[in-house]
């Protein structure tokens, strides 16, 4: 039996948002819609792609591997459809993209990749800067466009910005830690643990307002701005973390297994996606480079996230 175009969209909007209901209201399609072709998507492939919990739904191994799969599925569709658009046309010039560190290391590369190959004509200028200064230089016109965590923007009112995925802030276990068999896991669970800081594109700050939300205080033994440092402290039994499912690879670099798990609480998504000055002049190769990511990931075309 073949797998349909379907299937795939539906499959990724579940992995992104994380609830099968969540993911029929950014379809558009009702919840039985969803839940019958993620089904059928799983006895189709062979295997369970998600794990059903009381907070919604979580990839399993396979299905964090399929999601690389079917987003280029979707990816190389929706550039068909987009080369036959501007087949009358060639674009050409230069486009200034600012870029976070976790979006230049873990999201960017194989969307340039993927843009260049379309687009050839078109220059990719890269910045990579803390937030706070991609925004001023987008607001200054210094730069025409920037990848980033739309999540922490704080210029709201000077910029608009389009989301691309919202990435699942998971716990992170070593393997055959003592929670892994807890039915669920809350904050205060974890308050005693060893807890590894990241703090690179102000995940500390992000990570203290929701221990904050709930009166607690994770016990950090260890602040770095690397994620491989957490990944391999984590592994080794050193500590715990949480994180984002798009920084997140099942082995450290030692080949040692990390394991994740979702908290109850509410914890806040990894927002990624576009931005830029609001009410600007945005060149035929900037908008180029918009539409081809908003293309990749929303499937249509330009819009703004609420």
């Amino acid at each position: 039996m073949s797998v349909s175009f379907r299937h795939i969209r539906y499959f990724l909007a579940a992995a992104e948002a994380g609830q099968i209901s969540r993911a029929a209201i950014d379809l558009g399609v009702s919840q039985s819609a969803v839940t019958a072709a993620v089904k059928d998507l799983e006895q189709r492939v062979g295997t369970k792609l998600f794990e059903r919990h009381a907070q919604g739904v979580s990839l399993t191994l396979e299905g964090s591997r399929f999601v690389g799969h079917a987003r280029n599925i979707v990816t190389s569709v929706n550039e068909a459809l987009r080369l036959e658009k501007d087949s009358a046309r060639e674009v050409t010039g230069k486009v200034r993209v600012g870029v976070t560190y976790t979006v230049a290391g873990y999201f960017l590369p194989q969307q340039l990749a993927r843009f260049s190959r379309s687009f050839p004509g078109v220059t990719v200028e890269l910045r990579e800067a803390p937030r706070a200064s991609i925004e001023e230089d987008l607001v200054a016109g210094r730069l025409d466009t920037a990848v980033l965590l739309t999540s922490n923007i704080e210029t709201r009112d000077r910029l608009d910005k389009e989301t691309l995925i919202r990435s699942r802030r998971r716990l992170w276990l070593p393997l055959d830690h003592p929670l892994q068999q807890a039915e669920q896991i809350d904050l205060a669970d974890l308050v005693e643990e060893p807890y590894v800081m990241l703090t690179v594109d102000e995940a500390a700050q992000t990570a203290g307002r929701y221990w904050e939300r709930a009166n607690l205080t994770p016990r950090v033994i260890f602040e770095t701005s690397s994620v491989e440092a957490v990944r391999s402290l984590v592994a080794n039994g050193m500590g715990i973390t949480i994180l984002s499912d798009m920084v997140y690879r099942p082995w450290s670099l030692e080949g040692q297994r990390i394991e994740t798990r979702q908290v109850t609480e509410p914890i806040p998504s990894m927002d990624v996606g576009l931005a830029w000055a609001r009410g600007a002049d945005l060149s035929p190769a900037t908008r180029a480079f918009r539409d081809h990511l908003s293309l990749t990931f929303n499937g249509a075309g330009h819009s703004l996230a609420t």
